[in-house]
């Protein structure tokens, strides 16, 4: 089971804790927040703004967890909405100053890559990355919500107000346009 899914075995227990003792908020924020994380920095692309993003997140969500109803939805629907709705509105603020960060374009360091290996990698990379700019905001948010925080397309559905057959339909056309934008650019290398 991908463990992105995995809920804590006492979750319900420790978010009804948590209103009343922050303290026992600390287990919900050591379970998801790698998954918050992960989803901030592949929408925004910049590790620093992610940390800053997912700050935000986790205090909003401790700030409403008395507003919170587990019939309505899971805790991490709720949480993931919460930092879909947070990433946004950086985005929003950012619209204007557009850049790549070089880490991004470069990635971590793992070891001692050959000059030719570096090149390809770095080109790959950055062929991904435009291939991914060029689909719409609602397909490259459905994307992280889906590979990246690891929600099904249920809770997906649940966090966009889409059909969950929307969703599937729209995951399959953005996965196939980054397809056929990688194909074309690798043709056109050739």
């Amino acid at each position: 089971m991908d463990d992105a899914l995995i809920v804590l075995p006492n979750e319900k227990e420790l978010v009804v804790r948590a209103t009343t003792k922050p303290e026992a908020f600390s287990a919900i924020y050591d379970h998801y927040f790698p998954r918050v994380y992960n989803y901030a920095f592949y929408r925004v692309k910049d590790a620093g703004a992610a940390d800053d993003i997912t700050t935000q997140v986790f205090e909003r969500t401790l700030g409403k967890l008395e507003s919170y109803h587990s019939e309505r939805a899971p805790f991490a629907a709720w949480l993931f909405a919460i930092a879909r709705n947070t990433v946004n509105q950086y985005l929003r603020t950012q619209r204007r100053r557009r850049w790549i960060s070089l880490d991004l374009l470069y990635g971590p360091e793992t070891g001692d890559p050959n000059p030719e290996e570096t090149l390809v990698l770095g080109e790959s990379h950055t062929e991904l990355i435009t291939a991914v700019a060029s689909l719409s905001n609602r397909e490259r948010d459905i994307i992280a919500l889906k590979f990246v925080a690891g929600l099904t397309n249920r809770r997906i559905a649940s966090l966009t107000g889409l059909s969950e057959s929307n969703v599937s339909v729209i995951l399959y056309r953005s996965l196939r346009k980054l397809q056929t934008e990688l194909s074309s650019r690798e043709s056109d290398h050739e």
